[in-house]
């Protein structure tokens, strides 16, 4: 990654010194308020941690199988219930393995406002995401006020489109669920061309400032061979120096037809975790650019799909998407009922905690809760 702030000093990695007895630390479980109710028992010599344990499953709400319980349709609103920040990139991975199940079409007008959706689900989830890490480290609430500002805007427009800001229930199979409310892509072109305009506000404030390098750089590093192995992705893989990103491997919807750049890091570190973010609205912006330009007019939603009734064909499929956090996957097996047999969430919060312990091993113990943050999670999702 090209910044200037790389060059800065990079502190070495504190070894413990195996004197004397090890403190064993809980630290949490916390308010949901926070990053919901999660616990890290760790064990310390010193202010160096030895062993960490990660804790779940407080949250549990049985996800799965009350969608095994229920109609293909009524499980879409659970899933913007995993993660609460990103419900509409939540609606689009389960539509995907519906489609791939049943063999729906989806028309070019709903694959235009999916991408749409999706990108500005991106732009706010990384905004938010470097607003709490900012928060974690001590700073004031400037960064996270700052990141929540444009966030609202874009609440507001999944408001206006859904009727609800943050479970927003929007997508359907073979489409959408309502029509685009008059001056709607107007609105969203406006949010757009305010938003390099403050990526460049929090780059001022955030990636030269001493305090973010010192804390950051060099600290809860992810090596590339144990993300691929450990099965990580997002920004926590591409930060490692991994070029993977589903949009480009799977290329599903529309996104062949865009161009943009994956950003990546060099060291794997919370720094670089934190670039990536930063880059990725980037290219957001242009995604959302090209989509705006192009959006064709015709129907939301494939005009045969039926609501009622609806029961694919005995078999199985799984569809995923390159959500803000990483790979969400749904795996769906039909019976050739109304009901899924087996519905199975691949969820990347879940999945990108299992390197906690490995990033956090031989840091000092106040660099575990910005490691943490750096990961990105919402434990509804971890928890299902």
């Amino acid at each position: 990654m090209s910044t200037a702030a790389f060059k800065s000093y990079r502190p070495p990695v504190i070894e413990p010194s195996n004197e004397g007895e090890l403190l064993e630390v809980a630290m949490g479980p916390h308010h949901p308020s926070t990053h919901g109710v999660f616990r890290m028992d760790v064990a310390l010599d010193g202010e160096i941690v030895i062993k960490l344990k990660p804790v779940f499953g407080y949250l549990h709400r049985n996800h799965e199988k009350i969608a095994e319980k229920a109609s293909y349709l009524a499980s879409m609103p659970y899933t913007d219930r995993l993660d609460y920040f990103c419900s509409m990139t939540n609606n689009w991975a389960y539509a995907i393995a519906v489609e791939k199940l049943a063999g729906i079409e989806v028309p070019e007008r709903a694959q235009y406002i999916r991408v749409i959706t999706a990108e500005l689900t991106r732009i706010q989830n990384h905004a938010s995401a470097i607003g709490f890490l900012l928060q974690e480290m001590g700073a004031s609430g400037t960064p996270l006020m700052y990141a929540f500002r444009e966030r609202e805007k874009i609440l507001d427009i999944f408001e206006e489109l859904s009727g609800s800001r943050m479970m927003c229930n929007y997508m359907r199979f073979g489409g959408c669920r309502v029509e685009l409310p008059k001056d709607w892509l107007e609105k969203v072109a406006a949010i757009v061309d305010g938003l390099p305009r403050f990526i460049d506000e929090i780059e001022a404030l955030l990636t030269g400032n001493e305090i973010l390098m010192a804390r950051t750089q060099g600290v809860g590093v992810l090596k590339p061979d144990l993300a691929v192995n450990a099965g990580i992705t997002g920004p926590m893989l591409r930060a490692t120096g991994v070029n993977y990103d589903i949009r480009k491997v799977d290329r599903y919807g529309i996104y062949d037809r865009f161009e943009f750049r994956v950003p990546l890091g060099d060291h794997g570190d919370i720094y670089d975790r934190y670039m990536v973010r930063v880059l990725e609205m980037r290219e957001s912006v242009g995604i959302l650019r090209q989509a705006l330009k192009d959006v064709p007019a015709g129907p939301i939603v494939d005009p045969k799909q039926k609501v009622r009734g609806f029961r694919p064909k005995p078999g199985e499929a799984y569809g995923r998407i390159e959500g803000p956090k990483g790979e969400l996957g749904f795996y769906l097996i039909s019976d050739g009922s109304g009901n899924p047999y087996r519905y199975r969430v691949r969820p990347p919060s879940l999945i990108n905690l299992t390197v906690l312990e490995d990033m956090c091993i031989g840091q000092n113990v106040a660099d575990v809760v910005l490691t943490f943050g750096s990961v990105d999670i919402v434990l509804g999702e971890v928890d299902r």
